[in-house]
């Protein structure tokens, strides 16, 4: 990318890389049960990672909305910690060649942070672009978590390994919906991963959700990471769940339900059909929250 003033972003380092994949997750945007979010740091962590690039926050980013972080100490500012929106570069477990673009969500011109997105994927010979997301589900914590997948025509082959969601739905879009197209038209493969994470669990962590989608990277890409601790975690919130869930019969017959509805719609990755309403949703929630504190 040219170093000039019009560029929305900037190199850091030059690291080498070949055919790599491209992976996202994007605060601010739904991310139920921190799945994409998880998923992403067990990257991260276990990648090696070194900065590459890092993208205009006067730009893209409202930080009114998110404020950058004062360090004060005894009274003296000693600097600001600004929200960004990064690339690294690190390895799998394999030394497969790996990306991550991570930070908050855009705030201001999407149009012009996909081209840039596009143009550093082009520049970098990016081999496939993954984003990784989750969403409330009327689905059970009983059953593994499922997920569903989007991309665009260019891509339809890489849903398919994920899983296809029948009939025709219009919902606000992230701006992984704008990469899709973006990196169709551009002739990147890109797929969208979603964590089908059962409602009733989606404010608080729930990694097995983020092991589904890292299973699901795996499948789309060949991609292995060191996931143990989190496969570990994911037990443990499981049985943490149980516990909660069979201390109180109505929990247990809306899981019950939960169950019979996913299996008798083993084919509909979204649940579209059987989705609760939102107050339904959120009177459920509330409901379990109130469960877990006790009450």
């Amino acid at each position: 990318m040219p170093d000039d003033d019009d560029a929305v972003y900037r190199l850091l380092s030059d690291v080498p890389t070949t055919d790599p994949i491209l992976l996202i997750a994007l605060d601010g945007w739904v991310d139920a049960g921190l799945g994409a979010s998880a998923a992403m740091a067990t990257v991260v962590e276990t990648s090696d990672v070194e900065p590459v690039a890092i993208f205009d926050g006067d730009l893209f980013i409202d930080q009114r909305a998110r404020r950058p972080i004062v360090r004060i100490v005894n009274g003296v500012n000693r600097g600001l910690t600004w929200p960004e929106i990064t690339v690294a570069a690190g390895r799998d477990r394999n030394g497969r060649d790996v990306l991550v673009l991570t930070g908050p969500e855009p705030d201001f011109h999407w149009r012009t942070f996909v081209s840039g997105v596009v143009e550093f994927c082009l520049t970098h010979d990016v081999h496939t672009v993954i984003g990784l997301g989750a969403f409330p589900a009327p689905a059970p914590h009983t059953r593994p978590v499922k997920l569903a997948a989007t991309a665009p025509e260019e891509s339809e082959e890489l849903v398919e390994r994920v899983g296809v969601v029948g009939g025709e739905l219009e919902v606000p879009a992230g701006v992984t919906s704008a990469l899709e197209l973006a990196m169709g038209d551009a002739g990147i493969p890109m797929v969208t991963l979603w964590a089908r994470v059962p409602h009733y669990v989606a404010a608080m962590a729930f990694p097995e959700a983020s092991v589904s989608l890292l299973d699901g990277v795996s499948r789309v890409s060949g991609l292995r990471f060191d996931d143990l601790d989190l496969r570990q975690a994911a037990d443990a919130s499981r049985r943490q769940v149980d516990d909660l869930i069979s201390s109180n019969p109505d929990h247990v017959a809306m899981v019950r339900t939960l169950e019979a509805s996913v299996d008798e719609t083993e084919g509909n990755p979204f649940g579209l059909e059987d989705l609760p309403s939102g107050d339904e949703l959120a009177a459920e929630l509330e409901q379990f929250l109130r469960g877990e504190s006790g009450e």
